[in-house]
């Protein structure tokens, strides 16, 4: 390991937004240590037991969607999970970015890591190679249904860990098969289960979350930012800012907000320049930036809450906790990332809106030293 890179333990380190583009950058480094190995093993170990005591469990030994009731052969469950790959890459459109991709095979790690999915740890190393060799699977944009699972992204992101589908191999896409004549390694065989938990989750839609929290702070710190050179330039007063009237509405984002503009301006000459004029009170778009990036701010730290709990949990289906206690539940649906996300994509467009406004201002004329449209 480099000189003053860290290491990030899968399924023991919790992740967030930072550490998740810190380790698609190269800066951190991502590791499955002893302890994470030992969940993982005993997670592979249950669904071995399954299988050969004949328990029906979804997707392990049976079909899947309507083909539930349908038993599939000891024999004919790792054909089962190759197949379900096959079945489900048929995404279209533009490719999903590098760094998008990236952020999916790191969150399915993590997911995988905690030790309820029943995959064996050679899978988990195999997606970890990728990551660190810099080979980026092929992913179509288009083809996740809504929030109800991102079954398409998923399964082209790992159609290359059975020898199939294509890679970004040195800048270059290349068939998959290709890649590892050239690595020196040979595809997986899947074995039960562990196609079912490459693609089921919600990879997808949390990577682009994890991408929107860090846009959305730098876009909400720059108009922070430019809200104060903005008032400077039309010889606006500081003093809607002030902490005494902000305690009387204590939202945290416009509390935020608010001392954040008082900061930027506390010490500028050109506020000071026209302390006594006789102005009562600026524009909306200047002494509003509270109230509305304030109101984005807690949006986006609504957003960056739940991304972080998702990043963190385990989005499979089903869940194996021992081979005697699974669940078929509902983890691989994406609503709790959904709601926020529109929310955010709304909070975007109000810091945009008010933006817009001051602009209009500095261009209207109506300040002394300003220019005219």
């Amino acid at each position: 390991m480099s000189a003053g890179i860290r290491e990030f333990f899968f399924g023991e380190d919790q992740l967030t937004a930072g550490k998740v583009i810190r380790i698609a950058r190269g800066d951190t480094r991502g590791v499955l240590g002893p302890d994470a190995r030992k969940k993982i093993d005993a997670s592979w170990q249950a669904v071995q037991s399954i299988i050969d005591r004949n328990i029906t469990v979804y997707g392990i030994n049976t079909g899947f969607g309507p083909l539930c009731q349908t038993i599939i052969s000891k024999d004919e469950t790792g054909k089962l999970q190759e197949n379900l790959l096959r079945s489900h890459s048929v995404g279209v459109g533009e490719p999903v970015s590098p760094d998008i991709v990236k952020y999916m095979l790191i969150l399915k790690i993590q997911s995988l890591s905690y030790g309820y999915s029943g995959v064996s740890f050679n899978v988990l190393e195999r997606i970890r190679w990728l990551l660190e060799k810099d080979l980026i699977p092929y992913v179509p944009s288009k083809g996740s249904l809504g929030a109800s699972g991102d079954l398409a992204p998923l399964a082209h992101l790992f159609l290359p860990l059975i020898g199939l589908g294509r890679l970004y191999h040195l800048g270059v896409l290349k068939d998959a098969a290709e890649v590892y004549q050239i690595e020196g390694l040979h595809p997986l065989k899947l074995g039960p289960k562990e196609g079912l938990a490459l693609i089921n989750g919600t990879q997808f839609i949390a990577a682009h979350a994890v991408r929107i929290v860090q846009l959305l702070q730098n876009c909400l710190d720059t108009a922070d930012i430019v809200g104060a050179m903005s008032l400077e330039g039309m010889l606006g007063s500081a003093k809607p800012f002030d902490k005494d009237l902000h305690r009387l509405r204590p939202y945290n984002g416009l509390q935020h907000v608010a001392h954040r503009l008082h900061v930027l301006l506390e010490n500028s000459e050109m506020v000071a320049s026209h302390a006594h004029c006789g102005r009562v009170q600026d524009p909306y778009s200047i002494r509003c930036m509270p109230q509305v990036h304030g109101a984005s701010r807690n949006a986006w730290h609504h957003l960056k809450e739940l991304t972080e709990i998702e990043i963190n949990s385990v989005t499979d289906n089903p869940i194996i906790f021992s081979a005697d206690k699974t669940f078929s539940g509902g983890h691989f649906h994406a609503q709790p990332l959904a709601l926020p996300l529109d929310y955010c994509g709304l909070a975007a467009s109000e810091a945009g809106n008010i933006s817009d406004r001051r602009t209009y201002l500095l261009l209207e004329g109506g300040v002394e030293g300003l220019p005219e449209l």
